[in-house]
């Protein structure tokens, strides 16, 4: 009797542990130990915001949806508006735009519309793992959008910027379902810029607002310099490790859903997840909106953080009255404006920037190669290593019958390689010189041992 006892204290001591730490887990949590962005590099989040905000619109010269502060955009400069009835199902309508004040073409995507059921259609076209891409994997119905959006609209593209000039960048951007939409896209124009122009890779950039999980993480990694993700708080859709045609399908019961992925994901360790080569994430480098913290009331002034994560990257449901309004795009169109705002008020006009935009572009390349190398480390299934990347040639194709032990041997091969050529002792290498065995096979700090041969 006494056992039995004590055995249901520890299974409800147990799940009030668990209880405790999910209900009382904030989405600050996820990017607390990450360094704050630089303005310069958000700056183009809210007017990208904006952007995929006009799409909703019929006339921009009489908006019926401005945001605070209005669009803030030139209705002449609209240079394409596709709509539903364009696309025929096949992607979310869109907008091409020539900011000129910046010196950017903008493609933007609109989000997913819960009455149009061909958006269904992009979700549920999706078997996990089924569509292999450029040495990971990707989502199906959304690589499919994708290409279509870009065969309809390469040309318009490729004569805008041979029109523009040299100076002027590439901006995809989407959200929600478009921002899926658009981070595939930008694969496909990065291994395909002879079709635009031969742009540079360095002109290239996609921003994907509330972002849907849809590519493995040795991509998500890999285009890590070129496509930036921006969450809100307790976003749910970067989170939810569930697929996405399952999440939708689900859509009015969401909370039921989301409550049960949070049990799930308790009981499947982290290895396990970064070893599951069809695990789908959110892609790129990740910027974080933070707003709330823990046991505090209100809105504060938000704050951006950002990183390349490759452990942990948003796998955290956060159980909170804001999961779904924080995936909503006025709400971080505001909170990045604000973000921004604070940023650059807090850089004073006679205080020098602590770090100066060379020295920040070094440390943003820095951190991509640590993020490759990490993925290498942990032994991410296909991940590249730094020295290992694809050239700008390249010119991968969809294929769904790809050899994985081809692709297995030669992600060994890359790892062996890009090991032998870092210049850096190995771990058991350097055991063996500075330790020797007693007879217990316990290990031994060499007393003799010379300088050099640390070295």
């Amino acid at each position: 009797m006494s056992v039995s006892c004590g055995l249901e204290c520890v299974v409800c001591l147990g799940c009030s542990r668990w209880a405790w730490k999910r209900l009382t887990y904030v989405g600050s949590y996820d990017s607390e130990s990450w360094p704050p962005a630089a303005a310069d590099e958000f700056e183009p989040v809210p007017r990208v915001c904006r952007v995929i905000l006009a799409v909703y619109e019929d006339d921009l010269e009489h908006p019926r949806f401005p945001p605070a502060g209005g669009y803030r955009m030139n209705p002449a400069w609209v240079a394409q508006r596709v709509t539903y009835d364009q696309t025929e199902g096949r992607c979310p309508p869109y907008i091409i735009y020539v900011d000129h004040d910046h010196r950017e073409i903008i493609l933007a995507v609109r989000g997913l519309n819960l009455v149009r059921e061909s958006d269904y259609k992009l979700l549920l076209d999706n078997r996990l793992g089924r569509q292999m891409f450029d040495g990971g994997y990707v989502h199906h119905g959304l690589l499919k959008a994708a290409v279509w959006l870009l065969n309809r609209e390469t040309e318009t593209l490729r004569e805008l910027l041979v029109e523009q000039g040299p100076g002027y960048k590439l901006v995809l951007a989407g959200h929600s379902l478009g921002s899926g939409v658009a981070a595939l896209m930008t694969i496909l124009v990065v291994n395909h810029r002879d079709r635009f122009g031969g742009i540079p890779r360095s002109q290239i950039r996609c921003y994907a607002l509330a972002p849907a999980r849809c590519m493995s993480l040795n991509l998500a990694v890999k285009y890590a310099d070129v496509i930036h993700s921006v969450v809100l708080q307790d976003d749910f859709l970067p989170r939810t490790p569930t697929p996405l045609e399952h999440i939708f399908e689900s859509i009015f019961c969401l909370p039921c859903l989301l409550f049960l992925v949070c049990m799930r994901d308790t009981f499947i360790p982290e290895k396990r997840k970064l070893n599951d080569s069809r695990r789908l994430y959110a892609p790129g480098r990740m910027y974080h909106i933070i707003e709330r913290k823990f046991c505090r009331c209100g809105r504060y002034p938000p704050e951006v953080r950002t990183a390349i994560p490759v452990e942990g990257r948003f796998e955290h449901i956060v159980l909170s009255c804001s999961a779904t309004s924080d995936h909503a795009i006025i709400w971080i169109e505001r909170e990045s404006q604000l973000a921004l705002d604070r940023m650059k008020g807090n850089a004073g006009a006679t205080v020098p920037p602590l770090q100066q935009k060379m020295e920040r572009k070094q440390s943003l390349e820095r951190e991509h190669r640590d993020a490759l190398e990490r993925a290498v480390t942990l032994n991410i299934p296909h991940a590249v290593p730094p020295t290992e990347q694809p050239s700008d040639d390249t010119d991968p194709t969809p294929s769904e019958n790809q050899d994985e032990a081809t692709l297995h041997s030669k992600q060994d091969e890359a790892t062996s390689h890009s090991s032998s050529k870092s210049g850096r002792t190995n771990w058991d290498e350097l055991v063996e010189k500075l330790f020797t065995r007693n007879a217990s096979g316990g290990l031994v700090l060499k007393k003799d041992i010379s300088i050099d041969d640390q070295r």
